[in-house]
């Protein structure tokens, strides 16, 4: 297409009036040199060469219309739209120039300036009937329902009338309060297909909207004798009796229509969902009616999923006993073993009762059935750390990397990295270990749990140390009451032989630890002994070996009151 277009501009360029014999050979040169630079990928050259046979030949329309496009790759939108509208008056006939503007109009919401070409479009080509529907959206944006019913008619006189065009005409005219003619619009409709009993019951909604309710009243229950399953005129029924306030009438519908074994599912799903807002409005939530008619459509024969998974959520949303909540949302993976929110609703539920092998049971067939959901891999994996499983917590890890797309989570990214880098550090394959901890900050540079086991093992193996306090510092401005934090930090600075520094934060550390890790205990000892405080370091070796016995190093650093490196 462009290169048509290119080709159709070179050879009209000789016939460009208003140029000396020179100025038009200078113009030629320059234009074509501008589009063998825009065809090989040189956009800056090629844009500074437009603007040069801008200046050269205003009036020449190609010009304006290749810089548009420019513009407009560069987000300015305003100038791109000046650049389209020049060429198209400089050549008003010239169909791509058209509808380049017009589409440039539509992206500035510029509806009305838009629905201007496309008219001229239309008039240029009534053989584009699309331009109609273009016509009807553009006027629908401006809310001038009128013209849009206008367009209607038009495509009504060329396609002839069908469903879609009368139906929205219908609405449209209830838009003006109108109800007249929208009512007449779907009655023609139905009239003309007497045997559609699908039309006659949209006619008898268009009457319930006049407020004609007699009348739809007698189409309805004409419809219901001929076809008592009917499931939309069950319906168009319910909402007569609403708007009469017959609430027992209503409520038997209801039922009707939800135990109908040939109404849909969506039909069935839209009436529950109104129930429930209809009960949590005016009911003050009580769920005991909605609940019943709930079970009546379970106790049918070939329950769908959908009425499952809707009915366990309602149990959840009213707080009603977990064990009944996790019953209703293992009867719809019985129905449907793919649905991944109620695999996950009853995941969560194990995760909270700290039940890893429920965990690992419901994410298994997971994926297989929904391989793609990394949130799977995630609690498999976590289930299986917490179990010490370290070999099938890295191989279910690996496996939910594998699925990673540029959708994913960066939260749920990053953490399947950092913890694979704990996994794999503990399998002493350190360089994997460090590579996992490097994607993982890929991913969200601010994982504090992963800086910080980063940084204690850099530490540990007293490797790269600046990098190690850097990404440990950042740990504790996110949280500098974090015991296991500040004690990173204290041992990097001690391993840095920075020990006056380290007692700082790892009193900080001993004063907020709460649960006497022996650990962090230690190496207070151990940077107490470092600044000169030989008792202060007994008396915190001595406490940590109370909480861990059988540490031997420990037992020696007191034995020989001194520091053992290990």
């Amino acid at each position: 297409m462009l290169a048509r277009i290119i080709l159709s501009f070179m050879l009209g360029l000789f016939s460009l009036p208003g140029l000396s014999q020179s100025s038009q050979r200078d113009y030629d040169l320059l234009f074509h040199e501008a589009m063998l630079q825009r065809q090989k990928g040189h956009h800056d050259s090629a844009f500074d060469l437009l603007s040069r046979c801008r200046e050269l030949k205003p009036e020449a329309s190609e010009v304006y219309f290749f810089q548009a496009q420019y513009f407009a790759e560069m987000k300015q939108q305003d100038s791109a739209q000046w650049c389209y509208r020049r060429a198209y008056e400089l050549e008003p006939e010239n169909m791509t120039y058209m509808e380049t503007l017009a589409q440039a109009c539509i992206d500035q919401n510029d509806y009305a300036a838009a629905t201007e070409v496309v008219e001229k479009m239309y008039t240029a080509d009534k053989s584009r009937q699309e331009l109609l529907e273009m016509l009807y959206r553009l006027y629908l944006q401006q809310q001038d329902f009128d013209k849009a019913i206008e367009m209607l008619e038009r495509m009504e006189a060329i396609d002839g009338r069908s469903e879609r065009l009368s139906l929205t005409k219908s609405q449209l005219y209830l838009r003006l309060d109108e109800k007249e003619k929208a009512i007449r619009e779907v009655e023609t409709l139905a009239n003309e297909h007497p045997n559609d009993v699908g039309y006659q019951v949209v006619y008898a909604n268009s009457l319930l909207a006049a407020d004609r309710n007699d009348e739809a009243y007698n189409v309805l229950t004409r419809i219901l004798t001929e076809e008592p399953d009917n499931a939309r005129a069950q319906v168009a029924l319910r909402d007569y009796y609403q708007n009469e306030g017959d609430s027992l009438a209503v409520d038997s519908l209801t039922e009707l229509l939800l135990l109908n074994p040939t109404a849909p599912t969506d039909i069935k799903i839209y009436q529950l969902r109104d129930l429930i807002a209809e009960s949590e409005q005016t009911l003050d939530g009580d769920s005991t009616k909605i609940l019943h008619l709930m079970d009546l459509l379970m106790a049918q024969k070939d329950v769908d999923p959908d009425i499952a998974e809707l009915r366990a959520a309602y149990m959840d949303l009213k707080k009603m006993p977990r064990d009944t909540i996790a019953a209703a949302f293992s009867k719809v993976l019985e129905l449907a073993p793919d649905r991944a929110s109620s695999r996950l609703h009853l995941v969560q539920m194990a995760w909270d009762d700290e039940d890893d092998q429920r965990i690992i049971d419901l994410c298994q067939p997971a994926r297989e059935y929904n391989p793609e959901e990394m949130v799977f891999y995630y609690y498999q994996g976590m289930a299986y750390y917490r179990q010490k499983d370290v070999d099938n917590a890295l191989e279910t890890f690996r496996n939910g990397i594998n699925v990673i797309n540029e959708d994913s989570s960066p939260l749920i990214v990053s953490d399947f990295y950092a913890i694979m880098g704990d996994l794999l550090f503990q399998k002493n394959r350190e360089r994997e270990a460090f590579e996992a901890y490097d994607s993982c900050l890929q991913w969200k540079p601010d994982n504090v749990g992963c800086l910080n086991n980063y940084a204690y093992y850099l530490s540990l193996q007293s490797d790269r140390l600046d990098e190690a306090e850097q990404m440990s510092y950042k740990t504790i401005k996110a949280e500098p009451k974090n015991a296991t934090y500040l004690d990173t930090y204290a041992w990097i600075l001690f391993v840095q032989q920075r020990y006056e520094e380290a007692r700082i934060y790892i009193d900080l550390a001993i004063e907020n630890d709460s649960t006497g890790n022996s650990v962090v205990t230690e190496h207070a000892g151990d940077i107490h002994f470092m600044t000169g405080d030989t008792e202060g370091a007994l008396e915190l070796w001595q406490k940590a070996l109370a909480d861990d016995p059988s540490n031997k190093i420990l037992a020696r650093k007191i034995k020989r009151k001194k520091y053992i490196k290990q």
